[in-house]
C-alpha cells in the first residue's frame, strides 16, 4: 500500500494510504470532523488535494479504500469494472481527469460511454479537486434517461416526486396533498409516501389507494410506498399493486447490514418487480435513497470520508438500473453537514451519481435543528436545476409534517421550470394538458372549481 507525501516549504505532509488522502483532501464538513479524519488545517487540505491530483486513476483499481475481502460493495465495484470503457482515460491522473471532463470535446455521449469504466472512488476523488461551477458544468453534459409509465431525465425536462406524507397515514390528508401536487403539475417522477406505520397491512392499503388514483385518472406516473424492501416483496407476494421498490442504501456492506439489506436481496426484489410488468414505456423499477453520513451513524465507514462512502452507494445502486436515485442531502443533521456544506454536498452527490450513470434526483432539505435556512436551499435548488438534475421533491409547503424536516415545495418545481424553461416528463405533460392543468408546458391554467380531479377529495372521504 502506497504512502503519499507532499512538501510545502519546510513541512512534509504524509498520507498513509489512499483512504487517508481522500479524507484529508475533502472540502470541510462536519461529519468528517466528527469522525476525526478531516484535514487539521486548510494548508493540510490543499496539500492533500495537490497530492491527490497526481495520483493515477488506475491506482484506484489496485488500492481499495474498504477491503475487497470483507465488503461486498467493494467486490461489486471491482468485479463489474469495465476495462474497455475505462481505456480512453486509463493513462490520466486525477488532476488530468478533471481537465479532461471540463474540455469542450468531452460531451454527454463520451461520458455515458465512460460510466461503466469509472469507480465511485475515482469520481469522488475528482470532485474534491473541483469548484461547484466545475461540477455543474460537467453534470449538465450528462443525461440519464429511465422510464416506467413516463420517461424521466430527457433534456429540457424536470420532474418532481409528489410526497404526500401524513403523520397518521390518513387517507383524506394524503388525498389532499396528492390533489394539491397534481394541480401544480407535480408527480411525474413518482407519487411516493413515507408511511407513518411501516407494516404490511398499512403498506398494502396505501398501495391500493395510490393505484386507484393513478388508474382512475389514467395518470402516466408511478407510485411507491417507501417501506423496507422485504415488506415490498411480501406485498408483491400478496398481489399488491407494486410499481416501484424502494430502499435506503449506503456505501459499505456494514451500513447496509444495519439497514437489513444486502446486494442479493436487492437483486431479488428488482427481479420480482420487473416480472409484474406494470410499466408501460419502460421497466426501471427500483428507487434508492442515500445520504452523506449514514455510514458514520452506523459506525460502518471504515475511516473513509462521508462523500466517498456516498459515491460508493451509487456504485451499488447502478447494478439494478433504477428508475430513481436521490440523495437526501441535509436530512441526517448538523453533525454531518451545515447549510454551507449542504450546498456543496448536494452538487457533489449529483455530479458523482451522473458520472456513474445514475438518474440522479435530490431532496434539497435540512433538519430543523441544522444551521441552514431556505435561502441555502434556494441556492442549491438553482444550482441543481442548472446542472440538469432529473427530479426534486414536492412537499406541501416544503414542510414534511410526518418526517419533520424542510424540503422543497410544489412551488419550487414551478420556479425551476419557469426560470430555466424546463418541462415535465413528456407523457405527464400531455396528461396535464388534457386535464386542463398546464398550458404550453410551463404555465398553470386558471383554477376551475369543477375540475374533475376535485373528486379525489370525495373518493378519500368515502
Amino acid at each position: 500500500m502506497a504512502v503519499y507525501t507532499h512538501i510545502v516549504g519546510a513541512v512534509t505532509y504524509r498520507f498513509e494510504d489512499l483512504r487517508t488522502l481522500l479524507a484529508k483532501a475533502t472540502p470541510a464538513r462536519s461529519g468528517d470532523r466528527l469522525a476525526g479524519i478531516a484535514a487539521a488545517t486548510a494548508e493540510e487540505r490543499v496539500a492533500a488535494q495537490m497530492t491527490l491530483a497526481e495520483v493515477p486513476l488506475a491506482r484506484f483499481l489496485d488500492e481499495a479504500v474498504v477491503p475487497y475481502e470483507t465488503d461486498e460493495i467493494t467486490r461489486l465495484i471491482i468485479d463489474t469494472h469495465d476495462a474497455a470503457a475505462f481505456a480512453p482515460i486509463a493513462h490520466l491522473t486525477v488532476g488530468d481527469f478533471r481537465d479532461w471532463l471540463l474540455s469542450y470535446e468531452v460531451d454527454g455521449a463520451a461520458l455515458t460511454a465512460l460510466a461503466p469504466g469509472l469507480t465511485p472512488e475515482m469520481v469522488a476523488a475528482v470532485s474534491k479537486l473541483m469548484r461547484i461551477q466545475d461540477m455543474v458544468l460537467v453534470a449538465r453534459k450528462v443525461r440519464v434517461v429511465t422510464a416506467f409509465r413516463d420517461t424521466l431525465g430527457l433534456p429540457g425536462r424536470l420532474s418532481c416526486r409528489l410526497q404526500p406524507n401524513h403523520p397518521t397515514d390518513d387517507t383524506r390528508g394524503i388525498a389532499a396533498a396528492v390533489l394539491d401536487g397534481l394541480l401544480y403539475g407535480c408527480g411525474d417522477a413518482v407519487i411516493g409516501i413515507n408511511p407513518a406505520t411501516d407494516n404490511l397491512e398499512q403498506v398494502t392499503r396505501l398501495l391500493l389507494l395510490l393505484d386507484e388514483v393513478i388508474q382512475t385518472y389514467r395518470i402516466p406516473t408511478q407510485s411507491c410506498i417507501l417501506t423496507h424492501v422485504t415488506t415490498s416483496m411480501d406485498a408483491m407476494r400478496r398481489g399488491a399493486p407494486m410499481d416501484l421498490v424502494f430502499q435506503s442504501i449506503g456505501g459499505t456492506e456494514a451500513v447496509n447490514r444495519s439497514f437489513g439489506v444486502h446486494a442479493a436481496m436487492l437483486g431479488e426484489a428488482d427481479a420480482m418487480a420487473r416480472a409484474l410488468g406494470r410499466g408501460t414505456v419502460g421497466d426501471n423499477v427500483m428507487y434508492f435513497e442515500t445520504g452523506q453520513g449514514s455510514a458514520l451513524s452506523a459506525n460502518a465507514h471504515h475511516g473513509v470520508d462521508q462523500q466517498t462512502i456516498e459515491a460508493r452507494a451509487y456504485g451499488l445502486a447502478r447494478q439494478y438500473r433504477p428508475l430513481l436515485v436521490n440523495s437526501v442531502v441535509g436530512f441526517i443533521g448538523p453533525e454531518y453537514l451545515n447549510g454551507r456544506e449542504i450546498i456543496r454536498a448536494g452538487v457533489e452527490d449529483h455530479f458523482c451519481g451522473k458520472l456513474l450513470g445514475l438518474p440522479m434526483g435530490m431532496d434539497v432539505c435540512y433538519t430543523n435543528h441544522a444551521d441552514a435556512d431556505q435561502d441555502d436551499m434556494d441556492t442549491l435548488l438553482t444550482l441543481l436545476g442548472t446542472a440538469g438534475v432529473n427530479y426534486i421533491m414536492g412537499v406541501p409547503g416544503a414542510d414534511d409534517i410526518m418526517l419533520n424536516y424542510q424540503s422543497t415545495s410544489f412551488h419550487d418545481t414551478l420556479y425551476l421550470r419557469q426560470t430555466l424553461g424546463l418541462r415535465p416528463a413528456p407523457e405527464f405533460e400531455d396528461w396535464l394538458a388534457r386535464m386542463g392543468i398546464l398550458e404550453d408546458g410551463l404555465r398553470l391554467a386558471p383554477a376551475n372549481a369543477s375540475h374533475p380531479l376535485l373528486a379525489l377529495a370525495d373518493t378519500a372521504a368515502a
